[in-house]
């Protein structure tokens, strides 16, 4: 492992040992220290399968306060938490990943309308999610991307359930870079969004 390497694992566990001293002051500079901004793509799942007009309204999920951020979240070791210093999501993850869920099931052409709950008409579905996990964990040599996350479709009319499900993977990244990491997770979803999508547009 390289120089370079090093100091950037010695700076993610760093981050995690000083999270109970860092002053106001730290804080601050930090908060004004701008980030590396990386994004994820959606990918639809099958448009096989029966059509509808139907109109599916896609929920913000629910997600642990660890994860309700625009940072990378990052754990050194079973009870610690911590986050990449030098890059960010595009936007707070459960909204990141609601925008994946919408753009990925209306990707299957299979509904009339899919859409985020602050806008649309009224829907016949609506599709809440839970973020179990989406972090990095460090073991050793190896820097993994996991992501869990749990999907329950309801009848809008009378917030009945139709069915649920529960996706889940890891991908090692190449390296501990945020360019790596970010490409682990996008394998990840490259991978779980068709299944969800196909999933929730079947209804």
């Amino acid at each position: 492992m390289d120089t370079l390497t090093l100091t950037r694992r010695a700076a993610i566990l760093g981050a995690a040992a000083s999270l109970g001293g860092c002053s106001a002051l730290s804080s601050i500079n930090a908060a004004a220290t701008p980030l590396d901004t990386y994004d994820l793509s959606p990918a639809a799942g099958s448009g096989a399968g029966r059509r509808s007009g139907r109109t599916l309204l896609v929920a913000v999920p629910n997600a642990p306060a660890s994860v309700t951020s625009d940072r990378i979240m990052v754990k050194p070791g079973a009870a610690a938490v911590t986050y990449l210093p030098d890059a960010r999501w595009s936007d707070e993850l459960p909204l990141l990943v609601q925008s994946l869920l919408v753009r990925s099931i209306a990707g299957t052409g299979r509904m009339g309308y899919v859409g985020p709950n602050e806008a649309g008409p009224v829907p016949d579905l609506a599709l809440l999610s839970r973020i179990d996990a989406f972090h990095v964990e460090i073991t050793g040599e190896r820097v993994v991307a996991k992501v869990d996350i749990s999907l329950t479709l309801l009848r809008d009319r009378d917030q009945s359930v139709i069915k649920t499900a529960i996706y889940g993977s890891e991908a090692a990244a190449v390296d501990d870079t945020p360019t790596a990491i970010v490409a682990a997770f996008q394998a990840i979803l490259d991978g779980l969004l068709p299944e969800m999508a196909s999933w929730a547009a079947a209804g």
